[in-house]
């Protein structure tokens, strides 16, 4: 079963665990540390953010390493690129706004 990428990381564990990864590959024992849960809580968000392929694994003997999949993120930073675009402006037109009520403000 394929998650949707969206709702994996609309959890806050699931985005500490990829902030996490994101700096070093870790195996779910070393994850479970840093975490105030039990090890099967974070086995769950685990899978969740693989099945999305956010994570990828490796094994290296009796351990599992999970690594950060930067290609997937690169996905949702195509999609909220759209969105950048228009609060870009939106933001740049309540800038000229202010600017000129500023300027109306000083001139009397």
């Amino acid at each position: 079963m394929k998650r949707d990428i969206f709702q994996a990381i609309a959890d806050p564990t699931r985005r500490a665990i990829l902030v996490l990864i994101a700096t070093q590959a870790m195996t779910p024992n070393a994850l479970a540390d840093h975490f105030d849960t039990t090890r099967q809580a974070v086995s769950k968000h685990i899978k969740v953010l693989t099945e999305c392929q956010l994570l990828t694994q490796n094994k290296v003997g009796r351990e599992i390493h999970y690594h950060f999949n930067p290609a997937k993120m690169k996905e949702i930073d195509h999609w909220m690129e759209q969105f950048k675009k228009h609060w870009e402006d939106r933001f740049n037109q309540l800038d000229q706004i202010l600017i000129n009520l500023n300027s109306n403000k000083d001139e009397k």
